[in-house]
């Protein structure tokens, strides 16, 4: 039995993964895919102190108190800048950490750095009452869609579990210093389907060494969703 532990990206909740988690665990693993704070059942909790480093503290404290070891981490969309800080905290504990079509620093940098148009939304924000929310991001012409969800039905559901992000999420920095860090084997998951012109490619070398592992998926951004079965998949392959 493999333990997989599953983070949201930005403005969404656990609950994205609900598609997802019931073919692991039909394959006998363990998953757990916490709400961050200020996501889901801690909505209410969201305010202008949450930050990168609170949603870092969130995944290390759950995966320490379930004394976790040898953990598959997944991070999606911004949780790549969570899982990177995770990874650096708790080597010991990590198995895999795979980057699901996700922000990838280097040590030092934010959000901002990784996708810099980020700033233009926290500009946005700076003109409201409420300059530190950062609403979720409108529909899109297609192909893009909702976080690149375009079924009707799908976009209604996903609505359902979007709430606003903290700026201070995309401001502060990711940290990988920790030399334990690199021999942890990584693997990366594109979304192929209105996919960023300006993504970073992956290095051919992984930090362990090995030769970079890049998996493609043909959908949108939040694949969670519009292609549960194929990703899940492609994590059992890693189990």
């Amino acid at each position: 039995m493999s333990t997989y532990v599953l983070v949201h990206g930005a403005w969404n909740s656990g609950e994205a993964w609900s598609r997802v988690v019931p073919l692991l665990t039909a394959a006998g693993h363990r998953v757990l895919a916490p709400s961050l704070t200020g996501h889901g059942d801690t909505a209410h909790l969201l305010g202008p102190d949450v930050d990168l480093d609170t949603h870092v503290a969130d995944v290390v404290n759950l995966i320490v108190d379930a004394d976790l070891t040898e953990v598959i981490l997944v991070g999606h969309s911004y949780a790549g800048m969570v899982v990177t800080s995770v990874l650096n905290e708790i080597p010991d504990r990590i198995g895999h950490l795979v980057y699901l079509d996700a922000m990838i620093p280097e040590h030092g940098e934010s959000a901002l750095d990784v996708i810099p148009m980020t700033q233009f939304l926290i500009d946005q924000a700076a003109g409201t009452n409420n300059p530190w929310r950062i609403p979720p991001l409108p529909e899109m012409p297609l192909p893009a869609g909702l976080f690149g969800v375009t079924d009707p039905a799908d976009q209604a559901w996903l609505r359902t579990m979007l709430s606003d992000e903290a700026v201070r999420c995309f401001q502060q920095p990711a940290r990988l210093d920790n030399p334990d860090s690199t021999r942890i084997a990584r693997t990366h998951i594109e979304c192929t389907v209105g996919a960023p012109p300006n993504r970073r490619p992956v290095p051919p070398v992984q930090p362990d060494g090995t030769p970079a592992q890049v998996w493609e998926l043909p959908t949108g951004h939040d694949c969670m969703i519009t292609m549960p079965t194929e990703l899940a998949a492609l994590l059992l392959k890693l189990a």
